[in-house]
């Protein structure tokens, strides 16, 4: 009977974190019939109703309060008592979950996991490419890695890289409209293709190498939310655009775009790996992130060499 109350609190510290059974089902990786048939025991057990249920809402009982209070913090000892262990371990074992962003996750970091996985063939990892803001302990997430910081005191944020911008234009634009293109002033007058997404879409900032800003209102004929997409449309001669060097550098190497002004700085973000914090990191969550920073160049990744 304890045992059973014991087992059953991951599950209903699930539930009430997620606020519903299916959400709950999700994160732990079961069935909602199953969740729902170890709360109905553990309220049988405790003689007390934990959840105050309806079809569009769930919400704590004041005895489901009272035993989340405890019930918590049993789950969290329990989940640092398996860190510890884990710690121990030679090689990285279990189920690794991880957020990455989109677009470059797409263009660069899969491969870096399938690669990951190769090294250590007892890991299962469960992959969600995607841009949606997550609670990476809500939602069972061992770590994000997302192009901004956080003020979440119960993450921890490690830098992997810098995320750069370029201006770059096509080699037929630039052949075309060279004497226009040297200095970034200049470029108030061209047609310049906007990032919609943005928060500084159309004024460009350059630092020259005095420390002085120059901040540049631009305009043009063409914007579009997706910088995939706003690179091809440089590539495709129509103006000059400022991209993520993620997404320019590799086309810069292969010559399909002209990089301008590389003797001024742009504004830049970082890329961060993004953990619960533990005093126990987990050994799964440290060879993963040491794999990260190696194959990302130690701060200089490979899409900037141009």
């Amino acid at each position: 009977m304890v045992m059973d109350t014991f087992n059953a609190i991951p599950v209903f510290v699930a539930v009430a974190d997620n606020a519903g059974f299916s959400s709950a089902a999700r994160v732990l990786g079961i069935s909602k019939s199953a969740v729902s048939k170890r709360i109905t025991q553990l309220e049988q057990q405790l003689g007390a109703r934990l959840f105050n249920r309806s079809t569009r809402h769930l919400s704590l009982t004041e005895a489901g309060e009272r035993y989340y209070q405890y019930a918590s913090q049993a789950n969290r000892a329990a989940q640092q008592a398996q860190d510890a262990v884990s710690e121990l371990q030679n090689a990285p074992k279990g189920l690794l979950k991880i957020q990455l962003p989109m677009t470059i996750g797409q263009m660069h970091l899969v491969s870096f996991i399938h690669e990951f996985m190769a090294c250590y063939p007892d890991l299962e990892v469960d992959l969600t490419l995607g841009d949606r803001p997550i609670n990476l302990i809500e939602e069972g997430y061992d770590l994000a890695i997302r192009a901004d910081n956080l003020n979440d005191s119960t993450l921890i944020a490690r830098q992997l890289v810098s995320l750069d911008s370029v201006v770059c234009v096509a080699p037929e634009f630039y052949a075309q409209h060279a004497k226009t293109l040297q200095h970034p002033s200049q470029l108030a007058e061209c047609n310049c293709l906007l990032y919609s997404y943005s928060n500084n879409e159309n004024v460009w900032q350059f630092t020259d190498k005095n420390d002085d800003v120059h901040k540049i209102k631009v305009s043009g004929n063409y914007r579009v939310n997706n910088s995939a997409a706003l690179k091809e449309a440089i590539c495709a001669n129509m103006g000059v655009g400022r991209l993520p060097t993620f997404i320019a550098g590799p086309a810069i190497q292969q010559g399909q775009l002209v990089a301008l002004f590389q003797e001024y700085e742009m504004p830049s973000k970082n890329l961060y790996a993004i953990y619960p914090a533990r005093d126990y990191l987990p050994e799964k969550v440290r060879c993963f992130l040491d794999f990260m920073i190696e194959k990302l160049g130690n701060g200089k990744p490979h899409w900037d060499k141009f």
